[in-house]
């Protein structure tokens, strides 16, 4: 007989320690082993059960949840249309739930419990941006469904009891038989050959039935991927960015409709109309900070959020996509110019001369100062060549012919007054000067003046 790991047991136990779940799955290859786990989920489970779980932590995360969502009494009034089960759910709650739609809301709701879980209910019409993005560094694939409801995407600084988006996980694979029930459930079955064409037809039809337009939003490696090469799975396009903000780790996605961050607590998004501008700050050689200025809403104080820590690799396509999207890039903006020029020559005076390498993740900024550089290098090599060494010299001659080279002009006499010189120059000073001209012209060699 072959046995099978418990994953509801170990899923209820293990249900915040995803890396646990990952290790399991890839240890339990002989029955033995599967038996052994689930012997230890058994005993686990027997000895602290969910039930028991600390008042102090149940109180806190009710708390947490309690202004979250749709009215929970209103929600579970209706029928249901669709219920799918065993569905991952981190945020705002991490934990498996059952996810039920009704023709006004979309609700969490526990396993063998009838109601929304307080704080995990959502009206169909209140929903604003909607999203299915892949979840990165996994080894099996698999996405993540992110439903914002107004007011969740971009809370105001020091906001409380601002609302949470909900954030589900589905992997890539169909669903289960025994897994959707509901009065929609044999049309749900039709589309039903892997989760997301059950759920993209499962919200797609309920927000439409409720007279809210918005879209599904995916992310479109044709229009923003990372350079970097992902190791688990090479042959797929990373289309997110690696980061911190602060000190929480997180993904950066860059969509048609505007920047995302995800996936832990706090999640952010930042439409495109109301990006003010992208700024590039902290330039390292191997990483760089973006921040991004986001208009108040209603005419309220703009709001900045860095992202740091970023790969100098996806410069490249992050300012591409900047500019694709006609975005207004405050790099140079005058309350940065000054703090990034001393980084700039603060980081130029510890590493000294820049090696033709490092030109390959050169930013904007960096740019600018090697065309400086380069200018500055064009007007000294102009400096040398107008610099006639006769000048300096001690011999009664070589003075004199050098003034009246310098009142000759160069080129030939150009301008007005050098062509009135040329009128007056002596036969023999002409001669003189073409012997000047013609040892001046031996890249390499001394210069040899002649003494009359």
């Amino acid at each position: 007989m072959d046995i099978q790991l418990d994953w509801p047991r170990l899923k209820a136990i293990f249900a915040s320690r995803q890396d646990i779940l990952d290790g399991i799955e890839r240890c339990a290859d002989t029955p033995g082993k599967k038996a052994l786990f689930n012997e230890m989920a058994k005993h686990v489970d027997s000895k602290y059960p969910a039930a028991e779980e600390p008042d102090a932590k149940r109180r806190k995360v009710q708390a947490e949840g309690a202004s979250n969502g749709a009215p929970t009494g209103q929600a579970s009034s209706e029928p249901v249309l669709l219920k799918i089960n065993e569905i991952s759910v981190s945020v705002p709650q991490r934990k498996k739930y059952e996810l039920c739609m009704t023709s006004g809301f979309l609700y969490a709701q526990a396993p063998g419990t009838t109601g929304p879980v307080p704080g995990m209910a959502y009206a169909w019409t209140d929903i604003e941006y909607a999203f299915y993005l892949p979840i990165p560094e996994k080894a099996q694939v698999q996405h993540n469904y992110i439903l914002f409801p107004r007011g969740s995407y971009l809370p105001a600084k020091g906001a409380t009891n601002a609302p949470e988006p909900l954030v589900f996980t589905v992997p890539a694979t169909a669903p289960k038989d025994g897994t959707i029930s509901g009065s929609e459930a044999t049309s749900a079955a039709a589309v039903s050959d892997t989760f997301k064409t059950l759920f993209h037809w499962a919200i797609g039809r309920r927000l439409k039935a409720a007279g809210n337009d918005i879209k599904i939003v995916g992310a479109d490696p044709n229009k923003f991927q990372s350079a970097i090469r992902q190791s688990h799975r090479p042959s797929e396009k990373a289309v997110h960015v690696g980061g911190f903000r602060g000190s929480k780790d997180g993904f950066l996605f860059f969509l048609e409709n505007g920047i995302l961050w995800g996936f832990k607590k706090p999640l952010i998004f930042i439409p495109l109309r109301r990006i003010a501008a992208v700024s590039y700050t902290n330039i390292l050689q191997i990483t760089f900070n973006i921040v991004v200025e986001a208009f108040g809403e209603e005419g309220g104080e703009p709001e900045e959020f860095e992202f740091g820590m970023l790969d100098q690799q996806d410069y490249a396509g992050i300012d591409n996509y900047v500019r694709q999207n006609n975005l207004q890039d405050g790099s140079m903006a005058e309350e940065r110019k000054a703090k990034l020029q001393l980084a700039e020559n603060r980081k130029k005076g510890e590493d000294g001369d820049a090696d033709g390498d490092s030109k390959m993740g050169a930013t904007e900024l960096e740019k600018a100062h090697q065309e400086a550089e380069q200018q500055m290098q064009d007007d000294e090599d102009e400096e040398e060549e107008d610099f006639d060494p006769g000048s300096e010299g001690d011999s009664d001659g070589s003075g004199s012919s050098s003034e009246e080279e310098d009142e000759d002009g160069e080129g030939g006499g150009d301008d007005d007054d050098g062509d009135e010189d040329d009128e007056e120059v002596d036969p023999d000073e002409e001669v003189k000067e073409e012997d000047e001209d013609e040892d001046a012209g031996h890249p390499g060699g001394p210069l040899s003046i002649r003494q009359n």
